[in-house]
């Protein structure tokens, strides 16, 4: 992995988050998994560079996330391998599976003790800056709503600093 200044990106966010996705990455190397998302928003706010990231307090990375302070934000590619792995990912626990080695991912230690992985083209990682729970009363577009309930509970939302962003 090689250090980029953040500033430096160029990637179509809409085509990167939306059709390619992220693995949400949380934890070190004694304990870690990786969820599949393909929410989320990179800005500018606060005068920093920052992701929003949505992660559902249900869903396993979430508690590690709220253990740690920094995550990493990995994004494969468009490739099939990268379908698999972002499928598998994002279907399977990591309670009941080690993602890692199930998927084939080489995980590497980020300069603030996170976790990347070697097969990614891009990689953030993030400090976490802000939290906030969504609930059903803040919705000011009521048709959002069919996102949930049978689907999952509201999503938690982080505002997350990008303090390192590394590429292939």
């Amino acid at each position: 992995m090689e250090k980029i200044n953040v500033k430096e990106l160029n990637d179509n966010i809409f085509d990167t988050i939306g059709k390619e996705w992220m693995l949400v990455c949380a934890g070190n190397k004694d304990k870690f998994n990786m969820m599949t998302a393909s929410w989320g928003c990179l800005g500018w706010l606060w005068n920093k560079p920052v992701a929003v990231v949505f992660i559902r307090p249900e869903r396993f990375t979430h508690g590690i996330i709220e253990e740690n302070e920094f995550m990493t934000l990995s994004f494969l590619g468009h490739s099939e391998e990268a379908r698999k792995i972002y499928n598998f990912c994002g279907s399977k626990s990591g309670r009941d599976f080690d993602k890692a080695k199930e998927t084939g991912l080489t995980p590497v230690e980020t300069d603030n003790g996170s976790i990347a992985f070697e097969q990614s083209r891009l990689t953030l990682e993030c400090r976490k800056l802000y939290k906030d729970n969504m609930t059903a009363e803040k919705f000011l577009d009521k048709d959002l709503l069919q996102w949930y309930g049978a689907k999952g509970g509201f999503h938690d939302v982080y505002v997350v600093e990008i303090t390192n962003a590394y590429t292939k």
